[in-house]
């Protein structure tokens, strides 16, 4: 089941209060489905897409280096970036389901460099990985998680959240793996058409 999270993403609930209707084995669903859901996209895409640098105008990453703060993200980029926060979220979540409290350090967070993942086969590979790491942190957490340990975070943090504890903490990495399905799907269309025009042109010998 993919996770519906429109209620948090209009505020009209906090993460932590949205958590309360889910159980861990709702998570490992959410999680099976996210990944599912992405590797359709991948599957159907060919090794030229994988690397494709989209047009985006509205590119702006503050933490790239300097001459790649706005540059489209390729499906290789999305794929790092996604499966790496979805994971430390995950990596986090099993840490306060197990009742221990976790602030804000250390980082919890490896990300692929995204310019390995150059063919579908990487890209399905990396997937396959995060749905075994996911997963598995879900299988670290106790039969009976530890539901009133919160993370710890920032007064904008608690501001946006609430109170996160173990399942709210998990799915604020599911939440932003969906946060980029329409980016997934609108590069994946991009990388066809140009593939598409230029496998034409060729036909053509222009």
């Amino acid at each position: 089941m993919l996770i519906d999270f429109s209620p948090v993403d209009r505020e009209e609930v906090k993460i932590g209060v949205f958590a309360e209707r889910f159980s861990v084995e709702q998570l490992r669903a959410a999680t099976i489905a996210s990944l599912d859901h992405l590797v359709q996209l991948i599957g159907q895409a060919h090794d030229a897409d994988i690397p494709f640098m989209p047009h985006d105008p509205l590119a702006d990453d503050p933490y790239a280096a300097p001459e790649e703060h706005n540059i489209g993200w390729t499906l290789g980029h999305l794929v790092a970036h996604v499966t790496a926060t979805a994971e430390e979220s995950a990596a986090i979540a099993s840490i306060l389901a197990r009742g221990i409290v976790y602030g804000r350090e250390p980082r919890l967070r490896y990300e692929t460099p995204w310019r390995v993942i150059t063919t579908r086969a990487n890209a399905l590979d990396r997937l396959n990985d995060s749905r075994k790491i996911r997963l598995a942190y879900l299988d670290a957490f106790p039969s009976v998680p530890h539901l009133t340990v919160y993370r710890e975070g920032s007064e904008r943090f608690m501001e946006r959240n609430g109170n996160v504890n173990a399942i709210g903490q998990f799915l604020l990495g599911l939440r932003h793996e969906a946060g980029h399905f329409a980016q997934f799907a609108d590069v994946a269309v991009q990388a066809r058409n140009a593939r598409e025009t230029q496998e034409m042109r060729v036909e053509a010998g222009v």
